[in-house]
């Protein structure tokens, strides 16, 4: 088995394992958040009325049915068949699909926005120009991309022990370069400190 396959079979099956108790705690999650909402809603702004729109890594599907609920045409994709099953039963009008992020089965330009909130984290950095490329192809020219991911606090890209799987932490500025080299041009950050119970700065890069 190569090792990117070990890598999102590992994931997948950590994320299965974890489905129900990750849904329940990331219910409402949002409520406390007013500048994650506000970035968000930019995003929405920018991608509502343009066509479709995925959230890849979309878990459990809340943040999905957020945008939904801010009037955009969105669906979900996820590595977790659990983390699926759970999203369709919860949100029975939206459209949840298995599959991987690095490897889409979508058309060439085929989307408008792509979210992917806190979903990248996962992958080992020496992948991520990869997804980056997938995420350019599957976009159409204008589209837009909003990533969530930790953020280093200037350290170099650092793994960490996620409560699900190992998960890496990124310079803002690394990230960026990366999103650039592949065709992006980012429109605005958004870096927000630990609120209480929170270990990590978050990032956030919206693109396009």
């Amino acid at each position: 088995m190569t090792e990117p396959s070990s890598h999102l079979d590992t994931t997948a099956d950590a994320y299965d394992s974890f489905a129900v108790v990750y849904a329940e705690f990331a219910r409402n999650y949002l409520d406390p958040l007013p500048l994650d909402r506000a970035i968000l809603a930019a995003f929405a702004e920018l991608v509502r009325d343009t066509g479709p729109v995925a959230e890849l890594g979309c878990g459990p599907g809340q943040t999905t049915a957020h945008l939904r609920d801010l009037g955009v045409d969105v669906f979900g994709v996820d590595l977790s068949p659990k983390m699926i099953d759970i999203a369709r039963e919860t949100y029975p009008d939206l459209r949840f699909e298995v599959g991987s992020m690095d490897a889409l089965d979508l058309a060439d330009d085929e989307l408008r926005g792509i979210l992917a909130w806190y979903s990248v984290i996962h992958a080992p950095p020496r992948e991520m120009p990869a997804y980056f490329a997938e995420f350019r192809r599957v976009l159409a020219p204008g589209g837009h991309l909003l990533l969530g991911f930790f953020e280093s606090g200037g350290d170099p890209v650092t793994p960490f022990d996620h409560r699900v799987t190992t998960a890496y932490r990124w310079p803002i500025d690394e990230l960026a370069k990366l999103a650039a080299d592949a065709g992006f041009l980012e429109i605005g950050r958004m870096l927000r400190e630990p609120l209480e119970g929170e270990r990590f700065r978050r990032g956030h890069l919206l693109m396009r």
